[in-house]
């Protein structure tokens, strides 16, 4: 575990002892979830030879893949992410195969396709959620964790960058269904790597003695759980809003672009240069040492990418409209950050995983909710009106959690909420 006194920086983050091999192992398994949605998309069109019928099976996949994540992530904290997360891996993969033999050859029953897309999707392994609980127990040092959430954040994003990319490479030479069976290889490769990391092993042993010791305290595990979901609320509207947000981007920038007369490649930069503006946003956020709080954080963030939002709805053309998608970027990675962050201080001991996957549910939820929302916008709205209602999802989300929060600053204790729960009760339960 990481000591106090190391200097905060992203490097001492990946020296910190086994974070290096498991992080790694962790983006691997991570890598699949960039290619699986392209890859599975292209599979069931040409095997079915209709785009509504691939849609509603990427659609399937999805909402089983979103909705039952704070139930697999349960499962993990429950059982350790070796015992779960392996059978998941090991189904999800097997599924994913299935799926992309049935896909290799055009003829497959949509039908037949969908099952197997939500039985696949009701197995994805919560690896992001779980690696950032690992994050909690590698990194003591608050200064520290926050930079390896940040460095998981920009990881995280180029991987669903770099993720279609390599489908759209793999589609030159083998069918789709290629992808499928590449992302099935690597989420069961990533996943065991993952789960024989020795520090994976412990960090199971500490949220098992974690919950004992929470049992032994009925009472004061009550009052925790009313505590805990009061605080699990501001990360989960934050990532909702931004969510949103989001997902209606994409098409409002889809339907900027045509109204111009530009291609598809320009979409594709405007595309990247949110994710840049992601990145870069996320590495410098990390690298501050921030005087406020988490929870003050929060809705100045979130208003941030706001306000950009509805700025991009005032662009005049294609280079305005890159330089306010850029500066809206900047905010997303850090309002992520900064939500995983505080859903990790109110997490419950030993269950830092379902904290996490509900700030992820929230995400995934409102990107899809917003890019249904932006459909209709679309259709009945200007483009510029589009974008300010976009940015006014994240605005509303950040009035919502910022209206009666106080804003203290940063605590110098260089140990989080579950050490501090655990040993503010140890002499109740007398263990040591």
């Amino acid at each position: 575990m990481s000591a106090s006194s190391t200097r905060p920086s992203y490097a001492a983050v990946l020296r910190t002892p086994h974070a290096t091999r498991t992080f790694t192992a962790a983006l691997v398994g991570r890598l699949s979830y960039g290619m699986v949605s392209l890859a599975v998309l292209l599979a069931v069109s040409r095997a079915t030879g209709s785009y509504a019928a691939a849609g509603a099976v990427m659609a399937l996949f999805g909402a089983a893949s979103v909705f039952l994540s704070p139930l697999r992530a349960a499962l993990v904290d429950r059982h350790g992410p070796r015992r779960a997360l392996l059978p998941m891996a090991t189904l999800y993969a097997g599924l994913l195969g299935t799926l992309a033999a049935a896909t290799w050859r055009p003829g497959a029953p949509a039908a037949v396709l969908g099952a197997v897309a939500v039985a696949a999707g009701a197995c994805t392994p919560p690896l992001g959620p779980t690696m950032r609980a690992v994050w909690g127990e590698l990194v003591t040092d608050r200064r520290l964790l926050q930079r390896a959430y940040s460095l998981d954040g920009v990881a995280e994003e180029l991987l669903f960058v770099s993720g279609p990319l390599l489908v759209g490479v793999l589609v030159r030479f083998a069918p789709p269904a290629a992808g499928v069976a590449v992302s099935a290889l690597l989420v069961g490769i990533g996943t065991l790597a993952f789960v024989t990391s020795p520090v994976v092993k412990n960090v199971a042993v500490r949220a098992s003695r974690a919950r004992t010791r929470a049992r032994t305290r009925a009472r004061t595990r009550a009052r925790a759980r009313k505590r805990i979901g009061r605080g699990l609320v501001q990360p989960v509207v934050v990532a909702a809003g931004v969510g949103l947000s989001l997902g209606a981007v994409d098409l409002l920038v889809l339907a900027f672009a045509e109204q111009r007369g530009h291609g598809d490649d320009t979409v594709a930069w405007i595309f990247a240069a949110l994710s840049s503006g992601s990145a870069v946003g996320g590495l410098l956020y990390g690298a501050v040492e921030w005087r406020a709080g988490t929870r003050g954080r929060l809705p100045v963030l979130t208003a941030g990418l706001g306000l950009s939002l509805a700025a991009a709805g005032l662009a005049p053309g294609f280079a305005t409209l890159t330089g306010a998608v850029v500066c809206a970027g900047f905010f997303v990675a850090p309002a992520l950050t900064t939500a995983y962050l505080v859903a990790d201080e109110s997490a419950a001991p030993g269950a830092r995983v379902q904290a996490g996957a509900w700030v992820n549910t929230a995400v995934n939820a409102g990107i899809s909710t917003g890019a249904a929302a932006g459909g209709l916008l679309v259709g009945h709205l200007p483009v510029g009106a589009g974008f300010a209602l976009a940015g006014g999802a994240a605005l509303l989300a950040a009035a919502a959690v910022g209206v009666g929060t106080r804003y203290p600053r940063a605590r110098p204790q260089h140990q989080n909420q579950n050490q501090k729960y655990e040993q503010e009760h140890e002499h109740e339960s007398g263990t040591a």
